[in-house]
């Protein structure tokens, strides 16, 4: 199945349930505590259960040039406890009132979540209200938690040819900026950053007004206002959070190549990437059109790339596009495809520039858009079973510069977007003469 992202695919959902309640998706209701933390809950009966889900509005594009990784560590660290909560104990009461638990670091956020009983959820605030300020570090837990992230790095990147190819075209791509980074950091500065290094990371970003707390399944506001007063309400930042002040992203002007050659690649890949605008830097219409273009190439068995490059001329097995508008700087939408047994990469490097040529030259038909659209409904079916979707959808979006409205009026940008705006898009975006084209070959593979 076809990945999709999390926002169109709920908000979809929902309205081909309930194709008359447009006026609101997910009908959130919201409120902002005296110490900034801004709260919102997404009612959700179908279970008595809940997503507790906790977002900071700093991620690896807001670390210091050498410190990258410190918030994917301090993620590893918060996990090992307070004076109320010592070393691994928030962990086994979460297993123990039967509820299941994680944290996760991107570029522009890290969060932290529970999904357990309605009941339990007061006692999840209590646990990660604690840890937001009064976490105990030292040596001896910090220690084996780097060791721990050092070998993350090397079973995920290290010893994964594909990620080291993608972390190269990023670099490529992202000049001058920490999206061009790894999230987990490079492995000099994993084992370069000390205690005071972490902890005051810790301190600049981990308070009340740098958070944003998501509350989805069966509660109410009304019944979660007075947990969230009584257990957030008493903290708050020792200094107003920090701008978040990143480079600017250079445009690229010409055309850059990446090529890795490894001994355990056993399918090659040829993949194109380039800069383009997010929910952070343009006008919601412009990220709608491509979010459109987006379905319109790759979004099943009758869209344009899978029909031309696999069906047609029988040069892939596979291809797809991707674009994640979800960024606070800019962003980038990618091409990818892997080339069927026998066929040259330059074969299918060839068919598909010609494709995205023919693309840029004679636009998208109106039934193709229509298409899209209809298919970005139709892909959220499974959707909605998971209550961690709502709130995973308002954590990314008000830790990138968007607003709950944005949200909620998502299906209405959809709706309006034309074939024009459609092909305008694409020559906006892959029109351009700067771009970077990675290609993943076997070691004793010739030619790029």
């Amino acid at each position: 199945m076809r990945p999709f992202h999390v926002l169109p695919v709920l908000i979809a959902l929902f309205l081909a349930l309930a194709p008359d309640a447009r006026s609101g998706v997910f009908n959130p209701e919201t409120f902002t505590l005296d110490n900034g933390l801004q709260v919102v809950v997404v009612t959700n009966r179908r279970a008595p259960v809940v997503t507790h889900m906790l977002w900071y509005r700093v991620g690896r594009a807001d670390e210091s040039p050498g410190k990258g990784g410190l918030s994917h560590l301090l993620e590893h660290l918060m996990f090992k406890g307070s004076e109320a909560y010592p070393d691994g104990e928030m962990s086994r009461r979460v297993a123990r009132n039967g509820g299941r638990e994680n944290a996760f670091t991107s570029y522009d956020y890290t969060a932290y979540h529970q999904t357990v009983a309605r009941d339990r959820l007061g006692l999840m605030m209590a646990m990660e209200a604690d840890r937001m300020t009064n976490l105990r570090l030292g040596a001896p837990v910090v220690e084996p938690e780097r060791q721990v992230v050092l070998e993350e790095r090397r079973m995920r990147i290290g010893n994964v040819p594909a990620a080291r190819l993608r972390a190269a075209a990023r670099a490529a791509l992202f000049v001058n900026h920490p999206y061009g980074q790894p999230i987990i950091g490079w492995t000099a500065e994993i084992e370069g950053y000390g205690l005071e290094d972490i902890l005051a990371h810790y301190r600049r970003w981990y308070c009340p007004a740098n958070a944003v707390l998501v509350i989805a399944g069966d509660v109410t506001a009304a019944e979660a206002r007075p947990l969230v007063e009584r257990h957030y309400g008493p903290l708050a930042c020792a200094a107003p959070p920090p701008a978040r002040v990143r480079p600017p992203i250079p445009d690229l002007e010409s055309e850059r190549r990446v090529t890795l050659r490894d001994p355990n690649v056993g399918q090659p890949t040829w993949r194109r990437v380039w800069l383009a605008p997010s929910h952070g830097t343009a006008d919601p219409p412009a990220v709608a059109a491509l979010e459109v273009l987006d379905e319109v190439l790759s979004g099943g068995a009758t869209s344009r790339l899978h029909r031309a490059l696999v069906v047609d001329r029988g040069v892939a097995t596979s291809v797809h596009t991707h674009y994640n508008p979800d960024a606070l700087d800019k962003t980038d939408f990618t091409v990818f495809a892997a080339p069927r047994p026998g066929v040259p990469i330059e074969r299918l490097e060839d068919a598909a520039v010609a494709e995205i040529g023919a693309l840029l030259r004679d636009g998208v038909t109106d039934s193709e858009v229509a298409r899209a659209k209809q298919r970005l409904l139709d892909s959220a079916v499974y959707a909605r079973e998971s209550i961690r979707v709502a709130a995973r959808v308002f954590g990314v979006a008000l830790t990138t510069g968007q607003t709950v409205d944005d949200v909620e009026s998502w299906p209405d940008r959809i709706a309006s977007v034309t074939a024009g705006e459609v092909a305008r898009a694409a020559r906006a975006v892959l029109g351009r003469p700067g771009h970077v084209t990675s290609i993943l070959l076997p070691e004793t593979a010739t030619g790029s």
